[in-house]
């Protein structure tokens, strides 16, 4: 496939999930998709995730910023976004509106996502949940 194919498939992937059409999502990923970052693997587990999220954030949103691609692999920088209406992780609804950035890895095995790697700003993602309370290093200014 080509490079523009591998990118034309997760941007497919990542406006099913803003869609929150869990059976598209059939269409871009692997019955066997393997996930580096969370230690899973199955399309199924994939689904899970994201529902997960959508109970947490029923408004989650997914926003590309920039996508290369190279050979097999497509890297995404994201800005995802939501309102905090529903229990996620254990942390009940707090109605606070979070924004915050994801770089997503994928590797594109015969026109599907096979694998994937994700960096998650999760500091930011708590901080505005009011979950943490971080201040920074002693001379950083922090918003």
């Amino acid at each position: 496939m080509s490079l523009e194919e591998n990118k034309a498939i997760v941007r497919r992937f990542l406006e099913a999930v803003n869609k929150q059409d869990l059976s598209a999502l059939d269409n871009f990923v692997s019955t066997d998709y393997l996930d580096h970052t969370n230690q899973f693997q199955s399309r199924e587990r994939v689904k899970q995730a994201i529902t997960t999220f959508y109970k947490g954030f029923p408004d989650f949103h997914v926003t590309i910023e920039g996508i290369i691609a190279e050979g097999d692999k497509v890297w995404v920088r994201e800005r995802e976004t939501g309102t905090h209406r529903g229990e996620y992780r254990g942390i009940a609804p707090t109605e606070k509106k979070v924004a915050f950035t994801c770089i997503d890895t994928f590797k594109i095995v015969d026109g599907k996502i096979a694998e994937g790697w994700h960096v998650y700003d999760f500091l930011d993602f708590y901080k505005q949940l009011d979950v943490i309370d971080y201040k920074g290093f002693p001379d950083e200014k922090v918003s």
